[in-house]
């Protein structure tokens, strides 16, 4: 479980470097970029959730 809070966190540092590359620099591979950290980060997110509501069990 840790390891997947981890990896979430290096998906949502990775998200924010190139969402914020798109809005302030207009950069368009950076929002290619952010869009698919976005999704892996959804994946990952909806994972978490599995594993944590078991966890709680």
């Amino acid at each position: 479980m840790k390891a997947l809070v981890e990896k979430i966190a290096a998906e949502f540092a990775e998200y924010a470097k190139n969402a914020e590359a798109q809005v302030a620099k207009g950069n368009k591979a950076a929002g290619a970029r952010a869009r698919k950290a976005a999704l892996a980060l959804m994946k990952d997110l909806k994972d978490f959730r599995k594993k944590s509501v078991e966890a709680a069990k």
